[in-house]
């Protein structure tokens, strides 16, 4: 296994703010330097707090990998000569950080192996476990791209029922376990974000479950327990590449959910009975024993 790198930590203001935190979260060990915006000279754009945080690693920075969500950031990080991934922190701004070397959706997507780095090991068989998270509601009738344009039948919730998840989570497809109480539990993959190829404006859930119904169930209550994370949204140069790449999304999902970190939350209560509530800690302390 390669020999772990050092990992700095910047902060654009006084670093005592930051440090209460760290220490209550136990980070602070993880860094091996910390370095605060009232330790330079000049701020962000200048490379100033770069350069410094090169210093105190004892490194040159052609060697360092910048993780920035700021565009103030991205031209420090490429100022100090560093290697520079640009996680924008508003939707939809891709093209304003043309200047860093990769621009990524999340932190989901880094793949420090690019850059020399060693992989993150906790991926499997192409899927990433994630902490799970629980959405809920009636199906309802969506934009009719799905069976009419794509010929994939996804089930539709209403905003309401995600909208505050789905403005937590980072856009990409995801993948889980649906429950229909008065039918059963079912594996299922999911988009969530604008759709790049039909520009949405808002930002959307729309799960994939991987069994042929036969029809349509509008009404019914749909639960989702969201266990794993396949890849980011992207655009695709043609409807058949989009429609070539949700199927191959679901072979994913579909075999990457008989894995045992995965499997487990098919037996989650929240699936089965309509009034366990989605923040029931109770249900999940049991199958995380498993």
């Amino acid at each position: 296994m390669a020999a772990p790198r050092p990992v700095g930590r910047l902060i654009s203001h006084v670093i005592l703010d930051l440090d209460g935190t760290l220490l209550n979260t136990g980070w602070k060990e993880s860094f091996f330097a910390i370095v605060g915006g009232d330790e330079v000279e000049k701020a962000k754009p200048s490379p100033d707090i770069f350069l410094e945080a090169a210093k105190r690693m004892n490194t040159d920075p052609s060697n360092c990998l910048v993780i920035e969500d700021s565009l103030p950031g991205v031209t420090a990080g490429k100022a100090a000569g560093m290697h520079v991934i640009a996680v924008p922190s508003v939707p939809k701004k891709t093209a304003e950080f043309s200047s860093a070397d990769e621009v990524i959706n999340s932190l989901l997507d880094v793949r420090p192996e690019k850059w020399g780095l060693p992989p993150f090991d906790d991926w499997i068989e192409g899927t990433l476990p994630i902490e799970p998270w629980f959405i809920s509601g009636p199906v309802i009738k969506g934009f009719g791209r799905g069976s009419k344009v794509l010929g994939i039948p996804t089930a539709n919730l209403p905003a309401e029922s995600f909208s505050d998840l789905a403005s937590e989570h980072t856009s990409g497809v995801y993948f889980g376990w649906a429950g229909l109480p008065a039918r059963g539990i079912y594996k299922m993959v999911m988009s969530i974000g604008w759709n790049p190829y039909f520009d949405n404006t808002e930002k959307t859930v729309e799960p994939w479950l991987l069994n042929d119904f036969g029809e349509d169930f509008y009404g019914e209550e749909l639960r989702l327990a969201i266990v794993g994370y396949i890849r980011p949204e992207a655009n695709f140069p043609s409807l058949e590449s989009l429609i070539e790449r949700i199927h191959e999304d679901g072979r994913i999902a579909k075999k990457a959910l008989d894995l045992p970190v995965y499997a487990k939350y098919k037996d989650s209560p929240y699936l089965r009975n309509p009034w366990q509530q989605a923040n029931s800690a109770d249900g999940q302390a049991e199958l995380n024993s498993k």
